[in-house]
């Protein structure tokens, strides 16, 4: 099976077990395995940010960044699936797959806020390869544990300071529920809330959706609020896996017909076609360059759409083939879209919009109700 599909089919089981069963409260654990948490020796999330940028015509030049000293701000990251372990639920060791994503995926907020990801016993790769076999007992080990990191970091770290919610497929998807169990219907931590960044998840909006009480941005300030969504090329085919309610890959779903997936443009939450700013660590890019990273600024341009009973980002190459500089590829077919690229197309924006969010929220601009 391949990659995408692994994402996919995660997600897919934890938004139909997770949600039902999980409880609403764990006691703060004796002991969380931190992948990424302010002070650890060899954290990924504070990995270097040094960038060359490339245009549409070649290399223009460097770009530095470095992790903040102090922001003012939490995030709480949570990694796709990416173990490669042999059970059905990955152990809390740590291996060089989950450093590696949480450098292309988180390293670059820590620019903005503290990053803390904990590891989770998430259903591994392998495990996928025989969907048929895996049963809500796993689903359930893999939210519970990612819940108890998160009152880990509740009880231990967090003293009242702002949060944004950072999460990709499998990620996005346990991030989902824990919002619905712990923060939604709980003014305290709701009002904690700066954002929530839940990409390739299916996040379900409108009557009956996922979150009767956090609504979607719909502009760079506003707090307490969701950005969501699944890029594509073209609109999601009908069998597609993500910005469609209905989907081969959730036979359990019981989404009401009233609800539809959200998308939320990273570049322009308040709608609109927008430059999305690309960044890529060098080694997984395909560019030659001496730095970590890679950035190709205006390679893409995205925009919301939604029709025909789907929701979605779509992302449009303006400069073609005249554009010296790799693109990406529906290279799962068009049932997956973009989706293993959802977060690095618009790593910039999405860096950038919680820049503008952790400012608004410092200002005191109340969180959405």
């Amino acid at each position: 099976m391949r990659a995408a599909a692994a994402l996919a089919i995660a997600a897919l089981l934890l938004t139909a077990c997770s949600s039902a069963q999980a409880p609403t409260k764990a006691a703060a654990p004796p002991s969380t395995v931190w992948l990424c948490r302010p002070g650890i020796a060899n954290d990924p999330c504070t990995a270097p940010l040094t960038a060359t940028v490339i245009g549409a015509a070649g290399r223009q030049g460097v770009l530095h960044a470095r992790p903040a000293a102090n922001p003012p701000i939490d995030c709480f990251y949570v990694y796709p699936t990416v173990s490669d372990q042999l059970t059905a639920n990955a152990s809390l060791a740590i291996d060089p797959q989950e450093r590696a994503v949480a450098i292309a995926q988180a390293s670059r907020f820590s620019q903005v806020c503290r990053v803390y990801a904990p590891v989770y016993r998430q259903i591994t790769l392998a495990a996928l390869l025989n969907p048929a076999k895996l049963t809500l007992k796993e689903a359930l080990t893999a939210y519970n544990s990612l819940q108890s990191g998160f009152e880990s970091y509740l009880h231990d770290y967090n003293h009242g300071r702002g949060i944004v919610f950072i999460g990709h497929s499998q990620g996005a998807t346990v991030l989902i529920n824990l919002l619905m169990q712990r923060v939604d219907q709980n003014p305290a931590l709701r009002h904690r809330l700066v954002s929530a960044l839940l990409m390739g998840g299916n996040v379900t909006v409108g009557p009956g959706g996922d979150f009767p009480y956090i609504p979607p941005c719909s502009a760079a300030t506003q707090t307490g609020c969701v950005v969501a969504y699944s890029s594509f090329f073209t609109e999601p085919p009908a069998g597609a896996y993500f910005g469609r309610t209905m989907s081969a890959l959730d036979p359990f779903a019981q989404n009401p017909p009233t609800t539809h997936i959200l998308c939320v443009n990273p570049a322009s939450p308040a709608g609109g076609t927008a430059p999305l700013d690309t960044y890529a660590p060098t080694a997984d890019s395909g560019a030659k360059a001496a730095t970590p990273w890679v950035a190709y600024p205006g390679e893409y341009t995205a925009r919301c759409e939604r029709r025909d009973g789907a929701s979605w980002l779509e992302v449009e190459r303006p400069g073609g083939s005249a554009d010296v500089r790799p693109a990406v590829s529906e290279s799962e077919g068009p049932d997956w879209g973009l989706h293993v690229y959802d977060v690095n197309l618009a790593l910039g924006n999405l860096v950038d919009l919680v820049r503008t969010q952790a400012a608004a929220y410092a200002r005191g601009s109340a969180p959405a109700r």
